[in-house]
């Protein structure tokens, strides 16, 4: 898809520097209809074709101050799109692959008292790295994972825009994700799926 570049690009990116969300939100809205369809022709899974919309956008809200004048803004968010869908593309790959291994020889059995320390052991886990989360990650992810908000309702609350709270909840979500893979092993890992 062809999507011509805003007459004041680089102005906006300017403003984005700033911090400015408004300006943030007209290129979003912008080139999202560039982003997510391509993500979802590579991924075919609506998503995981969010998924990388949400990143991308996080990336481009991060890197606006170091793009250069010239810059190709379409072309740069393609090639963003598109390098993040092969990353997630190898990502499911390799967790198939592993799904298969450790499917090999599985037998299902009632471990329910065993399961049931595993999982409160993990919760611990889990609040322990939910209190090691920056305070604005931390308020987004406990507004909407724990008391069941919407993006919507959070971002009113914390008076952002939708946009910054996804992209918070997308960094809260991936540092939790990591600190619960460093802090346990396997098994632990297979009932902490059942937390998110």
């Amino acid at each position: 898809m062809l999507i011509k570049p805003l007459l004041d690009e680089n102005e906006l990116l300017r403003k984005v520097t700033m911090g400015n969300e408004h300006a943030f939100k007209i290129l979003y809205d912008h080139y999202r209809r560039l982003v997510y369809p391509r993500a979802f022709y590579l991924l075919k899974s609506e998503s995981l074709a969010e998924e990388v919309l949400q990143e991308v956008m996080l990336k481009l809200w991060q890197t606006a101050g170091k793009l250069k004048a010239d810059t190709n803004l379409a072309a740069y968010l393609t090639t963003l799109t598109r390098n993040r869908s092969f990353t997630l593309l190898k990502r499911k790959a390799l967790e198939a692959k592993t799904d298969l291994e450790l499917g090999k020889g599985w037998t299902e059995q009632d471990n329910g008292t065993e399961e049931g320390i595993l999982l409160a052991d993990t919760k611990k886990l889990l609040a322990k790295g939910i209190a090691l989360l920056p305070p604005q990650q931390k308020l987004v992810y406990e507004l909407c994972h724990l008391e069941g908000m919407k993006y919507e309702e959070a971002a009113e609350k914390m008076n952002l825009s939708v946009e910054t709270v996804r992209g918070y909840m997308k960094l809260a979500l991936r540092f939790l994700r990591a600190y619960l893979k460093t802090h346990t092993d396997v098994v632990a890992l297979l009932v902490i799926f059942k937390l998110f």
